[in-house]
């Protein structure tokens, strides 16, 4: 039997989001390419939206300075909302770069589910241009890259405790805050301040 007679089992003209996994590095390609496919093929009105999930996350330099850079939050797949049916699925599939579906065969396509599109949405940088009208969205805040450990030895580098070393004892990723335990006077000190004022000791 031909694999694309897997989409038939799928329930017909119900319009989902499913995952398609790409070769390595072939995201923005194959969105690309899908894209003008769509265009060309007429399928507007069957194949709604593909995105490659974006998180904004800010880093520092040795300088402390920070600066917010875009990441793909799954890399080596595709999100595509699209009404499956022997001809969309085939077109999606023989996409250069595209490697299948995501589903129990890699072949049978399996939408993700509504809590899944709305976590993946709200957490996406790029998430906000695929929501329907009237729905409303948080924007996510940038993440800090925060590449430090609980109990690891560092250095504070400005305001009042610089030069002073101490032990990281919570990390608030979230925030990008750290309390660190600085030694003063013979007893550890709580020290809240923020990931780019520390710097790790080797």
């Amino acid at each position: 039997m031909d694999e694309n007679k897997n989409a038939e089992t799928l329930e017909k003209g119900k319009r989902h989001w499913y995952v398609i996994h790409t070769y390595s590095g072939y995201e923005n390609k194959v969105s690309t390419n899908l894209e003008r496919k769509v265009d060309s093929l007429g399928l507007s009105d069957k194949i709604f939206h593909i995105m490659i999930p974006m998180e904004n996350e800010v880093v520092a330099d040795e300088h402390g300075n920070k600066r917010v850079v875009t990441r793909k939050v799954f890399p080596g797949y595709v999100l595509v909302e699209m009404i499956i049916d022997d001809r969309t699925w085939y077109v999606v599939r023989n996409t250069p770069g595209v490697t299948g579906f995501v589903g129990p065969d890699n072949k049978q396509p399996v939408p993700l589910s509504d809590e899944e599109v709305r976590r993946i949405l709200a957490a996406s940088a790029n998430g906000q241009e695929v929501q329907e009208e009237g729905e409303e969205m948080i924007q996510p805040r940038p993440r800090p890259q925060i590449n430090l450990q609980l109990q690891q030895r560092v250095r504070l580098k400005t305001g009042p405790f610089a030069n002073f070393e101490g032990i990281v004892s919570a990390i608030d990723a979230e925030r990008g805050k750290l309390k660190v335990l600085v030694d003063m006077f013979g007893r550890e000190t709580p020290v809240d301040i923020d990931y780019t004022q520390v710097e790790e000791i080797e």
